[in-house]
C-alpha cells in the first residue's frame, strides 16, 4: 500500500525545487525566441525557412536524443548526466546569444537541444526515485510538469521584459545562473541512482530516429514554402522510412532503446498519444499568437508578455486545482473537461483579424492554458506511473519527448501551414515596386512597407498584417475539432484509470500497480 512506502523528506521536496528549475529553463528557451524573432530578423535577416530552423531545431534535438539520454543516463548515473547537461546548456546559451548569422544560430540551438535532452530525461526519472509514494509523487510529478508547461508559458513574458531593455540575444543568458546553481546544488540534494543492468547507448538508433525526424520536417517545410515536388516528396518519404527501420530494429533488439512492449499499457500509449497532439497545436498556435501580438497589432515585446501573463498564471492555477480534483476524479474525465475548454479558445482564435485588440487573444489564450495545462501536468505522471520501476528512466524520456517533440513539432507544422497561408493570401497583394524576396516573412514585408510611398505601403502592410491573422485563423480552426477529438478519446481510453485517492487505498499487486 501507499503507506508501506518511506515518505518524502524535506531534501527531497527541496530537491524537487532544484530539479524543476531546469526544467523550467530547457522548455523556456523553446518559446523564448517567439518574441525576439522580430528583431532577431531585422539584425540577422534569415529566410523563412531558415526562420523556421532557428525556431525549431532546439526543440527536434532535445526530441531526437532525449531517449538516448535517458538510457545513457540509467548507465552513467542520473545525476552525473543532469550536471554535465547543465555545464554543457550554460556554455551552449552563451555561444546562442552572441550568434552573428542565421547558419550559426541554428548551429549553436542545435547543440543548445542535445544539451538539453541531457538535463530533461534526468529530472523526471529522480523525481522517480525520489517519491516512491504514489500520492507524493503525483504531486510531485504535477509540480514538475507544471514548471515545465510554465516555462514554456513563460517565455514570452521573460523574453518581453529582456527585449525591452536589452538586445535579442539576452533571452538565452537567462539559463546561465540557473545552470551555476543547479551544479552548485545538485551534488548536496540530489541522489545519485543508475540501473546496475544499464545497457549499452545504441547510436543507430539514436542516428535512425533523428534522421527519421529530420527528413520528415524539412519535407514538410519545404512543401508549405514552394509547393510538394520531387525533393520534399522524397524527404518526407525517405523519413518515413527511416522511422519504419527505427521501430523494426527496436523490436529485434535485446535492449532496444525504445522498448515498444511499454506501449502495451493503455495507461501509457493513450496519455502519451493525447499529451503529444495537445502540446503541438498549443505550442504552435502559441508561436503564431506571440508574432501576432507584435508585429500585427503593434505591440512592443514587454507589452505583449504582459498581455500573455493571466493565461499563464491560469493555466497554472488550473493545473495544481487539477491534483485536487483528480483524487476523486478520474483523470480521463478532467483531461476531457480540459481539452473541452481549450477547443472553446481556439474557437475564439479562428476568430481573430487584424483589426481586433488584444483582448480576444487573452480570452482564448487563457482558455487554451486552463484546459491544456492539467493534462501536461497530469499527462506526465500516468506515463512514468504506468511503466515499471527499473523503466522510469526511458519511460521519462518518452514523456519528456512527448513535450519537446510536441513543442517542435507544433512550431514546425503550425508554422509551415501559416507560412504556406501567408504566402498565398499575400500573393495578389504584393505590389511589383517592392523589393524582390521581401515578401518571404511578415517582418520582410513590414521592413519593406516602411520604405515605400506611404499608401502604398500602408496598403502592403495591411495586406500583410490581414495575410498572417488568416494564418492564424487557419490553424486554429483545424485545433478546436482536434481537441474536442482528443478529449473524447481521454475520456475513454483513460476511463479505467481510477482517481489517485483510490489508488492509495488499493493493495500493491503488480498488475495494478503497472496500471496506474
Amino acid at each position: 500500500m501507499d503507506n508501506a512506502q518511506p515518505r518524502a523528506t524535506k531534501r527531497e521536496w527541496i530537491g524537487l525545487a532544484v530539479l524543476a528549475l531546469p526544467s523550467m529553463l530547457v522548455t523556456m528557451d523553446l518559446t523564448l525566441l517567439h518574441l525576439a524573432v522580430p528583431q532577431m530578423s531585422a539584425d540577422l535577416g534569415p529566410s523563412s525557412s531558415e526562420l523556421l530552423w532557428i525556431t525549431d531545431i532546439y526543440g527536434f534535438a532535445i526530441a531526437g536524443f532525449l531517449v538516448t539520454m535517458g538510457t545513457l543516463g540509467d548507465r552513467v548515473g542520473r545525476r552525473l548526466l543532469l550536471l554535465l547537461g547543465a555545464g554543457a546548456f550554460g556554455l551552449m546559451s552563451v555561444l546562442t546569444a552572441y550568434a552573428t548569422s542565421p547558419e550559426m544560430l541554428i548551429a549553436a540551438r542545435a547543440l543548445l537541444g542535445v544539451a538539453g535532452a541531457c538535463l530533461a530525461p534526468s529530472t523526471l526519472s529522480l523525481i522517480r526515485n525520489m517519491f516512491p509514494r504514489p500520492a507524493e509523487r503525483t504531486t510531485a510529478v504535477t509540480i514538475w510538469s507544471t514548471a515545465f508547461m510554465l516555462g514554456g508559458a513563460l517565455g514570452p513574458v521573460v523574453g518581453g521584459v529582456l527585449l525591452e531593455y536589452f538586445w535579442w540575444g539576452s533571452v538565452f543568458l537567462l539559463a546561465v545562473p540557473v545552470m551555476v546553481a543547479l551544479l552548485a546544488l545538485g551534488p548536496v540534494l540530489l541522489p545519485e541512482h543508475r540501473n546496475p543492468e544499464g545497457r549499452r547507448v545504441d547510436l543507430v538508433s539514436s542516428a535512425l530516429s533523428l534522421v527519421a525526424v529530420l527528413a520528415v520536417i524539412y519535407g514538410l517545410k519545404e512543401t508549405a514554402k514552394y509547393g510538394i515536388d520531387a525533393a520534399s516528396g522524397a524527404a518526407i518519404v525517405g523519413g518515413l522510412l527511416v522511422g519504419y527501420v527505427f521501430v523494426r530494429r527496436q523490436g529485434r533488439l535485446e535492449h532496444p532503446l525504445l522498448n515498444l512492449r511499454l506501449f502495451a499499457s493503455r495507461a501509457f500509449s493513450s496519455s502519451l498519444t493525447i499529451l503529444l497532439l495537445t502540446v503541438v497545436f498549443l505550442m504552435g498556435n502559441q508561436f503564431l499568437i506571440a508574432q501576432f501580438l507584435q508585429s500585427v497589432l503593434g505591440l512592443s515585446p514587454l507589452e505583449t508578455g504582459l498581455w500573455l501573463l493571466p493565461a499563464v498564471l491560469s493555466g497554472l492555477v488550473s493545473a495544481f486545482a487539477a491534483i485536487t480534483l483528480v483524487r476523486r476524479v478520474r483523470p480521463g474525465y478532467v483531461f476531457a473537461a480540459g481539452l473541452v475548454l481549450a477547443a472553446a479558445g481556439f474557437v475564439i482564435l479562428s476568430g481573430v483579424s487584424a483589426a481586433d485588440g488584444p483582448g480576444t487573444v487573452l480570452t482564448a489564450s487563457t482558455l487554451m492554458f486552463v484546459g491544456v495545462t492539467p493534462v501536461a501536468a497530469l499527462g506526465a505522471d500516468l506515463i512514468v506511473g504506468a511503466a515499471p520501476p527499473d523503466q522510469a528512466g526511458p519511460a521519462a524520456a518518452l514523456s519528456e519527448t512527448a513535450h519537446e517533440f510536441g513543442g517542435a513539432l507544433g512550431i514546425a507544422l503550425v508554422g509551415s501551414i501559416a507560412t504556406a497561408v501567408y504566402g498565398r493570401s499575400l500573393a495578389d497583394a504584393y505590389p511589383s515596386g517592392a523589393p524582390a524576396g521581401s515578401d518571404d516573412t511578415l517582418a520582410g514585408a513590414l521592413e519593406a512597407a516602411a520604405a515605400m510611398p506611404d499608401q502604398a505601403g500602408q496598403a502592403l502592410m495591411d495586406a500583410a498584417r490581414e495575410a498572417f491573422a488568416l494564418g492564424l485563423r487557419v490553424n486554429s480552426f483545424v485545433a478546436a475539432p482536434m481537441m474536442l477529438l482528443l478529449g473524447a478519446l481521454a475520456a475513454f481510453l483513460l476511463r479505467r484509470i481510477t482517481p489517485a485517492a483510490q489508488e492509495a487505498d488499493m493493495p500493491a499487486e503488480p498488475e495494478t500497480a503497472a496500471a496506474h
